[in-house]
């Protein structure tokens, strides 16, 4: 009973992390899930809704009220902390991901890797890290805020679930709708959530089954690909125009070590979650 609280702990705290990579810039929700042992899991569901539901709804339930509560009620400490602290608040996620690439690599490589696996990672990363510098140079621009711009948003930002290493909030910073999302997600505005709650559906709707029909095609290839897109990602956020020989780069570097000790310690305790579940 012990044991089941303190994994329904984990899964919560991860949710958490994974809920904060939808709104915070430059971070991707869905390679922190990757990054965590959550994604793989999470796309065979929604690919196979009726397939273990009650068991697999009962898994997800502490990940999502995770992701609500990082989503909702630290908003705002987040706000905070990028507006006056961005760099060490960027540098502890950098650390949280780092901390989880070995434990992703392994598990690229659990079937086997190939030269062709390690020139595909290559691949995914330079084409991630492409896509990204030229969005955050030519995506530059204000939508209109209405219901269909809403419905827009939620596809965005349920396409994010699928494609690791893409930023749905750095996206929608530029369209200009990610300040208002951000009231509508404090204020709980239906307005707001509801128009992205149809819009992200139809993104699952048509997605889900794709992507896991991939991993059972192509596993190892997949997660190779994957690996380069988190690479790129994490090098996409790392805060450039930013004095590090101050004492805040003192903090830089001591919130990128407790962000390295947090992610590998939670990937640690995931992979010995998956192992006494084999016994």
């Amino acid at each position: 009973m012990e044991k089941s609280y303190f994994d329904w702990i984990i899964r919560f705290v991860k949710g958490i992390f994974i809920g904060t990579g939808f709104i915070l810039p430059g971070v991707s929700a869905s390679a922190l899930a990757v990054l965590f042992g959550i994604y793989e899991r999470a796309i065979s569901f929604m690919a196979h809704i009726n397939r273990d539901f009650v068991k697999n709804v009962l898994f997800f339930i502490p990940i999502g009220l995770g992701m609500l509560f990082g989503i909702v009620l630290l908003s705002y400490p987040l706000s905070y902390l990028l507006e006056h602290h961005f760099a060490p608040t960027i540098w502890l996620f950098i650390g949280a991901i780092a901390g989880t690439l070995p434990l992703l690599w392994r598990q690229a490589g659990i079937k086997g890797r190939e030269s062709k696996h390690v020139v595909i990672m290559f691949a995914a990363l330079i084409f991630g890290f492409s896509l990204m510098y030229l969005s955050a140079r030519l995506v530059d621009g204000q939508l209109p805020i209405n219901f269909i711009t809403w419905i827009l948003t939620g596809a965005i930002v349920g396409l994010s679930v699928f494609v690791p290493g893409f930023s749905s909030s750095t996206f929608l910073l530029f369209l200009g709708v990610f300040d208002a999302m951000i009231i509508g997600f404090k204020s709980f505005d239906l307005g707001v959530l509801i128009p992205m709650a149809i819009g992200g559906a139809v993104c699952v709707l048509i997605f889900a089954k794709a992507v896991n029909k991939l991993f059972e095609k192509a596993y190892t290839g997949m997660y190779h690909a994957i690996f380069g897109l988190v690479v790129a990602s994490v090098l996409m956020i790392i805060p450039l125009n930013f004095n590090y020989l101050s004492f805040e780069g003192l903090v830089c570097a001591a919130a990128f070590i407790v962000g390295i000790v947090l992610g590998f310690g939670m990937s640690r305790l995931d992979k010995k979650d998956k192992s006494e579940n084999k016994t």
